[in-house]
């Protein structure tokens, strides 16, 4: 179990917790649940690197505690 930061620039944290098996779809999911946003209006990034949804977080290698960035489309 890992957990996840996520910040989208315009003053929401939102801290996940999931498994590293997941895939990036599965914590859009769990972010639309928390924040009330729809998981297809989510995009997951860091720095230029926008997150494909069907590769997990450990093929990512995406760990506990790291950030990452939140934007809406």
């Amino acid at each position: 179990m890992i957990e996840v930061v996520l910040n989208d620039r315009l003053g929401k944290k939102v801290r996940v917790k999931c498994n590293d098996d997941d895939t990036i779809g599965d914590l859009k999911k769990l972010v639309a649940a928390q924040t009330g946003t729809r998981a297809d209006k989510i995009r997951i990034q860091k720095w230029y690197n926008i997150y494909k949804d069907h590769i997990t977080l450990k093929d990512y290698e995406i760990h506990d505690g790291m950030g990452l960035e939140l934007y809406y489309s």
